[in-house]
């Protein structure tokens, strides 16, 4: 498959969560372009489970839509941090719990054609609480508990409307259903 060629990159704006930049390119039939989009530093997710088969979700408050949302722990990545340990920080920030086993599932791009942001999906088990959840100041956190039917249902009935969270599940929930049947 023949590719586009970038030919000049330019910062338009930077903040501490994502970068809005400018690219010039050629076309594969020799014209040139103009893309527009978002970079940030990459994110790390966790579905946690708990040893009674429930899974962890968290609730909190999202600006651009004006309403609440339902969502794994998630979270970006701090500079030079390691996948699996940003996931294990993010879980600790906003649930409290500490994650003994952490399996790589795998990673997607939730924005393809916007954003370049990779998510980096785990599932987490053997969980301990050993704090209280300790959110951004940006965050308003609540921490919520359901079996994965529960879960499955909240899903199809749209209470579950996050992107990343929808394809985390789409990723995770064979898997998922191994652990909690046996």
């Amino acid at each position: 498959m023949r590719k586009a060629k970038k030919t000049d990159e330019e910062i338009i704006h930077q903040n501490p969560w994502w970068t809005y930049k400018h690219d010039k390119f050629e076309r594969i039939d020799g014209t040139y372009g103009d893309y527009f989009y978002a970079e940030t530093k990459n994110s790390a997710m966790v579905v946690p489970v708990l040893d009674d088969g429930r899974v962890i979700l968290i609730r909190q408050y999202r600006y651009l839509q004006d309403k609440e949302s339902l969502e794994f722990p998630c979270g970006q990545l701090r500079e030079d941090e390691a996948p699996s340990e940003g996931a294990k920080r993010e879980l600790l920030e906003e649930t409290g719990y500490k994650v003994q086993d952490l399996i790589k599932i795998g990673n997607f791009d939730g924005f393809k054609g916007f954003v370049k942001d990779e998510t980096h999906l785990y599932l987490g088990t053997d969980l301990k609480q050993i704090d209280e959840p300790h959110p951004e100041e940006s965050e308003d956190i609540e921490v919520i508990y359901r079996r994965v039917d529960e879960l499955e249902q909240m899903v199809i009935d749209g209470k579950i409307w996050d992107g990343q969270t929808l394809a985390a599940w789409a990723l995770v929930r064979d898997h998922l259903h191994k652990i909690t049947s046996g």
